[in-house]
């Protein structure tokens, strides 16, 4: 598992999981078929691919699988957020928020925001 990035199928159950696990297989087909209209075989077979990337973990207990996640969410996120950063903005956060900024999608709240974790981030340098 030392290089990887999710795909959205695999967000999609990482996100179920993280936010409550253990899961069983039937909890998961009922929680994706609800939330993106996935058939059984589809989350079965997601799960599986997951299982052998190493994104998931799955316990049988009788005849029922229980899965967990085997990544964090920090992590997945971080992970994801340098290969998008690296994949449109040649890794530049400033081009990012440049083109965020010009195309206007910034709001006055979100423009503070940044203000707050530039002055932490600049803090920490010192």
């Amino acid at each position: 598992m030392d290089e990887w990035t999710l795909t959205n199928s695999e967000w999609y159950v990482l996100d179920c999981l993280w936010g409550h696990e253990p899961r069983t297989a039937m909890e998961l087909v009922a929680e994706l078929g609800e939330k993106v209209g996935w058939a059984k075989s589809t989350t079965l077979t997601t799960l599986r691919r997951m299982e052998e990337k190493g994104l998931v973990k799955a316990e049988a207990v009788g005849r029922t699988r229980h899965y967990t996640p085997a990544v964090e969410r920090r992590g997945a996120a971080a992970r994801e957020t340098r290969s998008f950063l690296d994949k449109v903005y040649q890794g530049s956060v400033g081009l990012m928020v440049s083109a965020m900024a010009q195309d206007k999608a910034l709001s006055k709240d979100e423009i503070d925001e940044l203000y707050e974790i530039l002055r932490r981030a600049e803090g920490k340098e010192s």
